[in-house]
């Protein structure tokens, strides 16, 4: 009996795997997932940071020169687009505002409501985004912004999402990072619950296998966030070869 209930979820879990890849093949966007677990650079999206770099990298190896990070927004006067070589990196922030911006923009109420967000989706003006500094109201409107700058690029291939991923204090392998909850939104805005559940899940493992940075980022994220905190990190790169 146990074995048919493993073999009837493996096989669940195998039609579902499949049904979300080919409904998603037709898309515009494709859902990478966690990018960063430190900041090992300050700026760390910027033109020739590590982590810009590697998101640049990872949109030319799918055939694609557009890339789209998202972040916890702390203010609306910045989070700008700008060239990464021949890639366009696209910047997107979110505030949480259920009762006020200022007083809920933080992981600790985004964390009580989570399990809400996450069964049902953000609901409808719980965000407000920015992006080059103009602040959007809803995510049609940011997204739709995005798209239209990346055609003006001369887009080409889908556009590469991530969500930035870093925490500046506790265990990064438990506490997904900056930019989680619109990571899930956009991908549910895009292709639909079960998409979103299946690239939050396989977004949360991606840097542990791809990215080149996971292993000194995790060995020494606590140094890294001393740093980054104490303002050690501003304009500088950590020596992490």
């Amino acid at each position: 009996m146990k074995f048919k209930i493993l073999a009837a979820i493996i096989i669940l879990l195998i039609v579902g795997s499949t049904y979300v890849i080919i409904s998603t093949s037709s898309g515009n966007i494709q859902p990478l997932g966690r990018l960063s677990f430190v900041k090992i650079s300050n700026p760390d999206m910027y033109s020739g940071s590590p982590h810009s770099k590697l998101l640049a990298q990872y949109a030319q190896d799918r055939g694609s020169n557009t890339a789209l990070v998202v972040h916890l927004a702390g203010h609306t006067n910045g989070y700008p687009c700008y060239q990464e070589g021949n890639v366009l990196i696209e910047e997107l922030g979110f505030q949480d505002g259920a009762t006020n911006y200022r007083e809920n923009n933080n992981y600790t109420w985004l964390i009580q409501s989570s399990v809400g967000m996450l069964l049902f989706g953000v609901p409808d003006g719980r965000f407000r985004y920015v992006s080059d500094g103009i602040v959007f109201n809803n995510l049609t409107d940011a997204m739709n912004y995005l798209n239209e700058k990346a055609v003006a690029h001369g887009q080409v291939g889908k556009t590469v999402l991530v969500f930035h991923g870093t925490v500046r204090g506790g265990d990064p392998n438990f506490n997904l990072g900056c930019g989680a909850p619109l990571y899930y939104q956009v991908v549910w805005y895009e292709y639909g619950r079960l998409a979103a559940y299946y690239y939050l899940v396989t977004g949360i493992l991606f840097p542990y296998f791809n990215s080149p940075y996971t292993l000194y980022e995790l060995t020494n994220s606590k140094p890294l966030q001393d740093a980054y905190n104490s303002g050690q990190l501003d304009l500088q790169t950590a020596p992490y070869d």
